[in-house]
């Protein structure tokens, strides 16, 4: 089985990546923020590098799927290959931050990927306001992520909701603005529950 988890920049997608991963016994992949070369380059001068960066990732998940697939272990995911898509390069691209010639590019490379892998058998998607999403980076205080500006998120936000708006596969909604699945077991258990309840219905 292959559950993913969506969300917007600081929603808690690793984290709870994290909780479920030991509660369940899967195996957990994660997106690739640490040895990414171009993360602090791409913040630091978006226009300058952000195909790289999404190549970078839309690389990164595309081996991550194939790897899902091949080994035949139940996994959650951080983050899908379909967001890079969906809703990071076509941002940027509407933001002046990408090229035509190269957003084109892009979608022509995502498109010839996604013919070749399947989506998840349960899309979780963590669903945050701009407030909260604000507190989780600050919180976090990752250098990279200090030039994040509200505009930013909130552009982002529209699209994710736009996205699960349409999106057509087996999908849990979770509002996270007032839980704190670290901190309250309760509220973990209730995320819990309601992936149980998801789970049985996909058998």
């Amino acid at each position: 089985m292959h559950v993913a988890i969506a969300g917007n920049i600081g929603a808690g997608k690793t984290t709870l990546t994290k909780l479920l991963a030991k509660h369940y016994g899967w195996e957990p992949q994660f997106e690739d923020v640490v040895d990414n070369p171009y993360l602090d380059d791409f913040y630091t001068k978006m226009e300058r590098w952000s195909f790289n960066l999404q190549v970078y990732f839309l690389n990164s998940r595309f081996r991550q799927v194939l790897e899902i697939r091949k080994s035949g272990q139940d996994t959650i995911q951080d983050r899908t290959i379909y967001e890079d898509a969906h809703i990071f390069a076509p941002n940027l691209h509407a933001m002046g931050l990408m090229t035509n010639r190269d957003f084109e590019n892009y979608k022509s490379l995502f498109e010839l990927m996604e013919s070749l892998v399947q989506g998840p058998d349960l899309l979780i998607y963590l669903r945050s306001s701009i407030p909260n999403l604000v507190g989780q980076i600050q919180k976090r205080g990752r250098d990279y992520e200090n030039s994040i500006s509200i505009d930013y998120l909130s552009r982002l936000n529209e699209r994710y909701e736009a996205w699960i708006h349409d999106y057509k596969g087996k999908l849990l909604i979770i509002d996270v603005d007032d839980l704190n699945f670290v901190d309250k077991p309760e509220d973990l258990g209730n995320i819990i529950n309601k992936i149980d309840a998801e789970i049985n219905g996909l058998f």
